[in-house]
């Protein structure tokens, strides 16, 4: 069993090394430093080893810190009136039963349990249980410290949050043991990954206890909890035994494995069917341009379902967010004095909305899935001439798209502020509506320009470009960080305008320069 595991972690760890190997020659600056036989380079090899052991590490104790933060404690605070305690236990035993039947780590099918038991037919007993075992130890390690660490501050005894690791594991440990139980009964193997409609609806009713019950008032005494946690720890050590017994993992895995491969063919299928569906049919759409500007606007007239309509959407959904809060301000005399403040201070968190409200994504992506990957195979369209046309055609087109709900925001918002109590600067109005516009720009332009710059799909729709998915986590994160920030309204709309203008200059010349040797498609 030892054995099977340390060859399971090679395997692992050479996948995961080439992964990153791979990642590292796809960013531009760092690709030229880097040689072509470069996954015979042993300095590289070990540091790709590196990272790959504290990505392990990180996912062992990261991503139990998140979870006890942001999923057991971060809601747990609003429930002033409830024992701290009891919200703590009781929201982490609800997440514990979802946990132990929707991701139990036994009936998860992964590339490298593919290449192991498939391609390589190592032993599907061993891989299994040295691995689950492996897994369930991670649970118990990461946990440990977590538990200790956030059921203390919240009063639950030291020698209580002790047992609450292991309980974890033996729920599910238990819930294996079931779904191993219902295979021997009806050859149906339970999928993690591909929930029915009974599983969602049991999940839902789970969260709802979960935070539902604290907030109006019901939370057990500590104690029942501990009984709780410690009927999963004994059901764990009673569903071992037949987690152990079971003899046909080969079985349960090829079933498993097999409706993966399945399921992403179907994904990629189901992309592509969804992009031709988004397209409209009507064959009386024409235009009166000529060239590129003829091409774009075919294109945009045949995707007014996912461009205009849904910007449309969004519109109309802002304009009555304003009404009921403007009710609310002339109702309420409370609501205003606290609009007020957020609209006086909370400037950069609409960082964070402009993210969300943008469709620079799904405009990029259906440039590319109905029209780019073809026209990219044609010579004249990567012409520096035609790519540099068509950009700034495509930069106006997403320009005016994301205005729509960004100038009814913008005004909505100085409105708001008005009638709240407005302000002592008359200029906060202006650069209120400003900012706004200027973010939208902003991700206009920032969407695009990566889109262009970084092109990531291959000719086969797939997205490629491990730079590109970096820059968009980057983006994001630094938006969601933006959500803490509270600046007043001149300091920040300042700023954020002229960042807004350099970020367009700059972005734009480096389209001019690079997009023509850039934008083409990915191997």
């Amino acid at each position: 069993m030892i054995k099977t595991l340390r060859l399971s972690f090679a395997l692992k760890n050479t996948y995961r090394v080439n992964s990153i190997l791979y990642s590292l020659k796809q960013i531009p600056l760092v690709k030229r430093l880097l040689p072509d036989r470069l996954y015979e380079v042993r300095g590289l090899k070990y540091l790709a080893y590196v990272l790959a052991g504290l990505w392990e590490v990180a996912t062992i104790f990261v991503g139990k810190f998140l979870y006890f933060l942001l999923m057991v404690c971060g809601v747990g605070v609003l429930y002033e009136t409830a024992p701290t305690d009891g919200v703590f236990l009781h929201i982490l035993f609800c997440l514990t039963l979802i946990g132990a039947f929707f991701n139990t780590h036994l009936f998860n099918p992964t590339r490298d349990k593919y290449y192991a038991i498939m391609l390589l037919r190592m032993d599907a007993r061993a891989y299994t249980l040295s691995n689950y075992g492996y897994a369930l130890a991670k649970v118990v390690v990461g946990f440990l410290p977590m538990a200790l660490l956030f059921g203390v501050q919240r009063g639950v005894p030291w020698w209580a949050c002790l047992l609450i690791p292991p309980a974890v594991a033996g729920a599910k440990v238990a819930a294996g043991a079931y779904y191993l139980c219902e295979y021997r009964k009806k050859g149906k193997v339970n999928h993690e990954n591909q929930l029915t409609r009974f599983d969602w609806l049991a999940m839902g009713l789970l969260l709802l206890a979960a935070y539902g019950l604290p907030a109006v008032g019901f939370v057990a005494p500590w104690g029942v909890y501990l009984a709780g946690f410690g009927v999963l720890l004994l059901a764990g050590a009673v569903g071992s035994r037949t987690v152990c017994a079971f003899g046909d993992y080969r079985a349960v895995n090829q079933e498993l494995l097999a409706k993966m491969l399945h399921q992403m063919d179907d994904l990629k299928g189901a992309a592509k069917k969804a992009a031709e569906k988004s397209i409209s049919a009507d064959t009386s759409i024409i235009s009166r341009r000529n060239g590129f500007a003829y091409l774009n606007d075919l294109f945009i007239q045949r995707h007014q379902k996912i461009l205009w309509k849904a910007t449309k959407r969004i519109a109309e959904v802002i304009v009555l967010l304003f009404l009921a809060a403007l009710a609310a301000v002339r109702l309420v005399p409370e609501a205003a004095k606290v609009f007020n403040e957020i609209l006086l201070s909370w400037l950069p968190y609409f960082t964070f909305i402009m993210y969300s409200l943008n469709r620079g994504t799904g405009f990029t992506r259906a440039l590319f899935m109905n029209c780019d990957h073809c026209l990219l195979t044609y010579g004249f369209f990567k012409e520096p001439k035609s790519i540099l046309a068509l950009f700034r055609i495509r930069l106006w087109e997403i320009i005016k798209i994301n205005a729509v709900p960004a100038a009814l925001l913008g005004v909505g918002l100085a409105v708001l502020l008005y009638a709240s109590g407005g302000t002592g600067n008359p200029l906060d109005y202006v650069v209120l509506v400003v900012t706004i516009l200027s973010l939208s720009v902003f991700f206009s332009i920032h969407y695009l320009t990566i889109y262009y710059l970084l092109q990531p799909y291959n000719a086969g729709t797939e997205l490629k470009s491990a730079t590109y998915q970096l820059v968009m986590a980057g983006t994001y994160l630094v938006c969601f960080l933006m959500m803490n920030l509270r600046l007043p309204i001149l300091f920040f709309g300042i700023g954020c305008i002229v960042f807004c203008v350099l970020y367009s200059l700059v972005a734009c010349i480096l389209v001019y320069r690079l997009a023509p040797k850039t934008f083409r498609l990915r191997a």
